[in-house]
């Protein structure tokens, strides 16, 4: 009876905030529902037919692929550069660390409005270049979409840092003074050594940057809202121009809906993937 006592707390609020909003969505995205007027009308799967159909959903599901893919590796890879670079423990390190992880702990929507007054039209970037050498950062949807991945890549990548630092303390020195000594290089060193211990970080990684990304919004809105001509749309960005903007709550809970199962999916698939190659090594 005490550990049920214990875990009520924790079941209450895993219920009352992530369970009972899911079920409230999936009930909304089989409905017409405009998110003001009542009764509710039932569509059955119409907003789901909807989505495959509609171009803008399309261009928006393109860019948060791209953007999560591109994204992602960029994160990691970065991630884990850096954090060879500041894996020894000196007062200088510990500086560039912080530096590092600080953009991260700054809010999404402040880094965007940041970044657009800097690449902007009329920022500073461009005043500094004068009216004849401008550059169209923001205004060009090719350059804003590169923009905005660099961006988001900057901003999220320290946290990547922090966790690939913590999964090189854990690499054992004697395993390390024993490929010294086997004559490995350093690159040898990191890729059959430091690389295979650094697996299970990796996923941790790889799942909390996909699932950031698949989730992008805020800095999108403050940066570009989505321009220049809804090119930098992102899925998350297109359920709240539907939702809000478009008084479509149906509409916008089912594509809610489409992204809940698209992040639960690569989330098993990664972590099912980790498992068998884990797997394949042992065997």
């Amino acid at each position: 009876m005490a550990d049920i006592a214990m875990m009520a707390p924790p079941l209450v609020l895993v219920v009352c905030l992530i369970v009972v909003p899911i079920v409230i969505a999936v009930y909304l995205s089989f409905t017409d529902w405009n998110g003001f007027t009542t009764p509710l009308h039932l569509v059955g799967f119409r907003n789901y037919v909807r989505i495959i159909h509609d171009p803008a959903v399309a261009h928006a599901a393109f860019v948060t692929l791209l953007v999560t893919v591109v994204g992602t590796v960029a994160c990691n890879v970065l991630g884990l550069g850096v954090a060879l670079l500041l894996n020894r423990n000196t007062r200088l390190n510990a500086v560039l660390r912080v530096l590092v992880f600080y953009p991260y702990v700054v809010g999404a929507v402040i880094l965007g409005f940041l970044w657009s007054s800097i690449l902007g039209t009329n920022g500073a970037v461009n005043a500094l270049l004068g009216a004849k050498h401008a550059l169209p950062f923001l205004s060009n949807p090719t350059w804003a979409l590169a923009t905005v991945i660099c961006v988001i890549v900057w901003s999220s990548f320290g946290v990547n840092v922090v966790l690939y630092l913590a999964g090189l303390q854990t690499v054992p020195d004697s395993v390390l003074e024993a490929a010294r000594i086997d004559g490995a290089s350093a690159w040898q060193t990191f890729w059959r050594v430091k690389l295979p211990m650094l697996a299970p970080t990796v996923t941790v990684n790889v799942v909390l940057v996909v699932i950031g990304l698949l989730r992008v919004y805020e800095l999108i809105l403050a940066l570009t809202r989505g321009g220049p001509a809804g090119e930098t749309q992102s899925f998350v960005y297109n359920i709240l121009t539907s939702s809000i903007d478009n008084t479509q709550l149906g509409y916008g809970a089912a594509q809610s809906v489409v992204l809940m199962i698209v992040i639960v999916a690569v989330t098993v698939g990664i972590t099912a993937a980790r498992r068998r190659s884990e797997q394949a090594v042992a065997a």
